[in-house]
């Protein structure tokens, strides 16, 4: 049988194939597949029924998801399993915290998932659609994303019951931090006797009377990477369940005020806000590869107040 014979013999068998691989694609989930792919480090806690996934080290790559709320922070990595993630927060367009969201975006693309939303500094917008644009052409195939430029004090809606306000952080380059609330409607004071009696409260809405008011509840603030003066921008940082933080440095002979000029955060910068920390955890990361894990453990835990060492966690 000579070459085109073989070949039309192979066609049938190679379209059948095919198609039964993009039937399976079709019916997988990334979070289903049975044999998922372990491409980078990730580190899990939970808490109040929330799941902060994620690593981070200096110049290495940083990336944090919570994937109950459908979004992430920062794409220096990616690991297989976040491409599920729609929304995503960067803080700066260093290397370290964007290199991979060109993979990002082109692994939904072959996924077929829908194009993701990706907040970032409005000064890191230009630059990113022209990185997308060179990909694209090297790929030869479609990166689609939505791309927001994003500014300090704004309120961005996920949804009724999430929003998020990016703050300023003190960096090299343009930066963010973010802050992410939780939206609840609670009855008035005025109306608090009324709980339980639906027929009365139906007929007040009735009438047009606004017997509820928001209150909003700080889930997860991320400060990226940031001199330690990001920290003060807003209070409620300092109350959110998790906190998580820089703490690039940690080592006596490493002088703070340098580091600061550098935009990132020493430990002494934490342990003289020690009684400020409202937080139920603080995780703290980006540690500098300068120092072995376990070296950075050790100063840590050697020079951290009690009150703070109790919820304070090094994600390492």
């Amino acid at each position: 049988m000579d070459g085109l014979a073989l070949a039309e013999a192979k066609g049938p068998r190679l379209r059948r194939e095919a198609a039964l691989a993009t039937e399976m694609d079709t019916d997988m989930t990334v979070e289903s597949l049975d044999h998922p792919v372990d491409n980078a480090p990730v580190r899990t806690m939970e808490h109040k029924g929330l799941t902060l996934e994620g690593y981070s080290r200096a110049a290495v790559q940083t990336y944090w998801r919570v994937p109950e709320l459908k979004l992430g922070f920062d794409l220096g990595g990616q690991p297989w399993s976040f491409m599920s993630t729609p929304n995503w927060f960067v803080s700066h367009s260093h290397l370290d915290h964007i290199a991979a969201l060109p993979v990002y975006v082109a692994r939904r693309r072959m996924m077929k998932m829908e194009p993701p939303t990706i907040y970032l500094p409005v000064d890191a917008i230009e630059g990113v659609e022209q990185l997308l644009r060179a990909f694209q052409k090297l790929d030869r195939g479609r990166l689609p994303a939505k791309l927001v430029g994003v500014k300090a004090g704004e309120e961005i809606e996920l949804s009724r019951e999430l929003v998020v306000t990016p703050f300023a952080t003190r960096h090299t380059i343009p930066s963010l931090g973010y802050l992410v609330w939780e939206r609840r409607k609670k009855l008035k004071p005025e109306y608090q006797h009324l709980i339980g009696n639906d027929l009365a409260i139906r007929d007040l809405r009735k009438q047009g009377v606004e017997i509820s008011a928001e209150i909003r509840i700080p889930k997860i603030a991320y400060l990226g990477d940031s001199a330690p003066q990001g920290l003060d921008v807003l209070p409620e940082i300092y109350r959110a369940e998790i906190l998580i933080l820089e703490m690039t440095f940690v080592a006596p002979q490493e002088r703070p005020e340098k580091i600061h000029k550098f935009g990132h955060t020493h430990l002494d910068d934490i342990i003289a806000r020690a009684d400020r920390f409202e937080n139920d955890w603080v995780i703290a990361s980006h540690f500098s590869t300068r120092l072995h894990p376990d070296q950075i453990q050790r100063i840590i835990e050697k020079r951290l107040p009690e009150n703070l060492r109790r919820r304070l966690k090094v994600w390492l």
